[in-house]
């Protein structure tokens, strides 16, 4: 156990404070376990290093930081590590990267039973069921999820200041106030096309030029490593994710034709339907239902967008076009914490009830008329105007 807690000094020494995720603050650290998941590459392991930084100061007897895949873990098992901790004095146990334990659920809900005293934080993939696990954590465990930046946190590490978030229920009345207060602050148009090419993951500041290959590297650890540690899928499946992310890129927003697509991959409609479904999972891509309920709609994809504009900069460069990007990006804000449908007419419809047409400047509201709450959300303008909503202002949504 030695040279875990020498490892975790080496970490917790070169971890950053000037920027912390949005998700830190917002976490009850009091209760006796929680998951923190999200996608490789948008900050999991420093938000909880950052957190034990702030909280403990230095590594102690009480707190211990483990990546699960240290060689340690080679001959020793969680359980056996949190009753040497616990023993030891030991009371505050973060552990990295959970999904490449095999049969992680069922030791991490042995130690919250026998150690009633002992604190266990654990991030993994998104890709986890954790739900589904070999063990019921679900009456034990306090979910988190972390996605990637948003428009915002992107700004406040440019910038260096700090910009507060916004309500989706406050935008539709109050944006022409809420963007004034920002642009007195901040030109947003000046970095949104920069955000939109390489501000979604956190290490885009360890070099602007070096982010399009380290996205592409991340992109395939997500697929070749990620995946095949949290659920059980065979290599032959993986090249099939990875052709049916390259169909999606080369056409998005995407309609899926299942059956043409179940040619061109050479897959069942049943292994199609979970290829995408773990594709989403991967925060790889994000797809969109009809707002019209029904049985037949119930499981109907109908449209298919990549999870972030910077998966498009790299993987689709040639369909990058201004119109996919300002869906995708909308998608994508709002998704994090709302509902998000594809409605009879515009493009989106928020919570059942938040009619969204995306443009650019000069975009018309004649396709949503009629609609009680409907608005433009145009691009290309720093304040809006009555039912005109800025594009970049639902960057501010967390």
């Amino acid at each position: 156990m030695e040279h875990l807690y020498e490892a975790f000094d080496l970490k917790l020494r070169s971890v950053p404070s000037k920027f912390s995720r949005f998700l830190k603050n917002s976490i009850n650290w009091n209760h006796r376990l929680i998951s923190i998941s999200g996608a490789r590459g948008t900050g999991k392991t420093t938000l909880i290093l950052q957190h034990i930084k702030e909280e403990f100061g230095t590594p102690s007897k009480e707190v211990l930081y483990v990546d699960v895949s240290h060689f340690y873990f080679s001959t020793n098992t969680i359980l056996n590590l949190a009753d040497d901790f616990y023993k030891k004095g030991g009371k505050y146990l973060f552990l990295d990267e959970i999904h490449k334990y095999p049969d992680w659920s069922t030791e991490i809900k042995q130690i919250f039973d026998t150690y009633s005293e002992l604190y266990v934080v654990f991030t993994g993939s998104s890709i986890l069921e954790i739900e589904k696990g070999g063990a019921d954590l679900s009456r034990r465990l306090v979910k988190y999820f972390l996605p990637g930046l948003s428009f915002r946190e992107f700004l406040s590490i440019e910038q260096g200041i700090n910009l507060d978030v916004v309500n989706l229920n406050q935008i539709p009345a109050n944006h022409m106030a809420i963007a004034h207060e920002i642009v007195v602050q901040v030109r947003p148009l000046a970095s949104f096309a920069d955000y939109l090419k390489y501000g979604y993951y956190p290490f885009f500041t360890e070099g602007k030029d070096v982010y399009p290959d380290k996205l592409q590297s991340t992109l395939n650890q997500i697929l070749e490593v990620d995946l095949p540690a949290a659920v059980s899928i065979d290599y032959s499946s993986i090249l099939k994710l990875k052709k049916l992310l390259s169909i999606i890129s080369a056409s998005v927003p995407f309609k899926p034709n299942m059956n043409k697509i179940a040619i061109l991959t050479g897959v069942s409609r049943p292994t199609l339907t979970r290829l995408f479904e773990l594709l989403e999972r991967a925060q790889l891509i994000n797809s969109l239902h009809s707002s019209v309920k029904g049985i037949q709609q119930m499981a109907k994809i109908d449209k298919v967008y990549l999870n972030n504009t910077n998966i498009m900069e790299v993987l689709a460069p040639d369909n990058a076009n201004k119109g996919n990007l300002r869906e995708t990006f909308f998608f994508n804000q709002l998704k994090y914490s709302h509902t998000v449908e594809l409605p009879k007419a515009g493009d989106f419809i928020a919570d059942g009830r938040w009619l969204f047409e995306i443009g650019g400047k000069d975009k018309s509201s004649k396709q949503i008329d009629g609609h009680p709450d409907a608005y433009v959300v145009a691009d290309d303008i720093e304040t809006g105007y009555n039912h005109k909503i800025p594009l970049w202002l639902f960057g501010f949504l967390y």
